[in-house]
């Protein structure tokens, strides 16, 4: 059931963020817009209290309850990212806006673009562990919670492999390749 939650939750947040961009930039209706937009974060607080409710009720923890909390940090960390981009390229499309810039490719600002991203990335991981920290407590059950704490090493160790290609671009940045001629 959790799995399905997730899903519908994720369909949920563009749904509400699609829905939020049409009634600003088509419909001409900015104010049901934004109230669209600032309801998104609603989905994230259902997805908590769906998981937390599953494992009160006793099931026993899964990788799918890890990945609630995942998508929780994730969108809390990189929402705003999100809808930010959804909505330049809205703008451009329905409302005249300027086209997007898309994000730095070489250089020093390529090199910053990464560090922020893995800052992004960190704060993510720091929402979801206190999560997934949570939810382990919650439970007070070694055998229940084994796949959370699983979830917690797995991303650890996604999060510092991200560092380390992220921050290379900041020793060995990337180069615009030349034409050959």
């Amino acid at each position: 059931m959790i799995t399905a939650f997730i899903i519908g939750c994720e369909i949920g947040f563009w749904v509400f963020v699609l829905a939020g961009l049409l009634f600003r930039y088509v419909f001409k209706l900015p104010k049901v817009g934004a109230f669209l937009l600032i309801c998104t974060p609603l989905i994230d607080l259902a997805l908590v209290i769906a998981a937390v409710t599953d494992l009160r009720d006793g099931a026993v923890a899964t990788v799918m309850h890890g990945v609630a909390a995942i998508y929780i940090g994730v969108s809390i960390a990189f929402g705003h990212r999100m809808i930010r981009w959804a909505d330049e390229r809205f703008a451009h499309r329905f409302a005249g806006g300027p086209a997007p810039v898309g994000k730095p490719k070489y250089g020093r600002e390529h090199a910053a673009y990464e560090r922020n991203a893995w800052l992004h990335h960190l704060l993510a991981w720091a929402i979801g562990s206190a999560i997934l920290y949570g939810m382990i407590l919650f439970v007070d059950d070694a055998d229940r919670t084994e796949a959370l704490l699983g979830t917690l090493r797995t991303w650890s160790i996604v999060l510092a492999v991200d560092f380390i290609i992220s921050f290379n671009y900041t020793v060995s940045p990337r180069k615009e390749k030349t034409k050959a001629q």
